[in-house]
């Protein structure tokens, strides 16, 4: 099944390497190009992609916002998965992002094969969330945000320990070797404790955690 992907830099440069190392993969498909985040919206509808390589700053209207109006949009079907650009390891445009319901973000100078792997990696529903530089900035910016009253009471203790591990970027296969479960058990877990919170995906499970004081920010690694 081809992976249809829309790439949004205002950079003309940006935007040409990403197209042409994704359209070189057999099973991606790169869709649409736009320079800013209106472009982005309007394209999103027209194209009906399945993941958004998303700028953050640009002009006329910036990733943020544009993931917004996507994710918040009335167009039929699936939204897409919104994958954050940035230049910056540390931006908290990226974790309103995740906020927002994006699925992750990536750095721009990540590799070729780390570009079309973070791909494929949102388009099967999975955040990504595993990096330590990733947890690092959703607990840094947890840190600075008020935390909400818990309201994981419907979660049971298995539920909640899972939600835990999925917040400290652990993946399904290392949970399940941290809580002794068969991998698919710990799938069944996960997708309940999204269904119950009323959550996208894993991205907002993390931030959801933090956010809720069922996990506490950490130190760094």
């Amino acid at each position: 099944m081809t992976i249809k992907v829309l790439v949004v830099d205002d950079q003309a440069m940006v935007r040409a390497g990403f197209s042409a190392l994704l359209g070189g993969q057999p099973d991606l498909e790169v869709v649409g190009e736009a320079a800013n985040g209106a472009e982005a919206v309007e394209l999103a509808a027209e194209k009906a992609p399945d993941v958004i390589l998303m700028d953050v700053r640009m002009p006329v209207l910036d990733g943020l916002a544009a993931t917004r109006q996507i994710l918040t949009g009335t167009t039929p079907g699936e939204p897409p998965r919104v994958i954050m650009l940035t230049t910056f390891d540390l931006d908290e445009y990226v974790y309103d992002a995740l906020r927002a319901g994006a699925s992750g973000f990536l750095l721009k100078h990540s590799s070729p094969d780390e570009l079309a792997a973070a791909v494929r990696v949102v388009a099967a529903g999975d955040a990504l969330l595993a990096p330590s530089i990733t947890r690092r900035l959703v607990e840094d910016f947890a840190r600075l945000q008020p935390v909400l009253p818990t309201t994981a009471a419907d979660l049971t203790p298995r539920e909640t320990d899972v939600l835990r591990l999925v917040a400290r970027g652990q993946s399904n296969r290392e949970i399940a070797a941290t809580l002794v479960l068969a991998e698919q058990t710990v799938k069944t877990h996960v997708s309940r404790v999204l269904t119950k919170l009323d959550l996208r995906d894993r991205a907002q499970a993390v931030v959801y955690a933090y956010e809720s004081g069922v996990v506490s920010p950490g130190p760094r690694h």
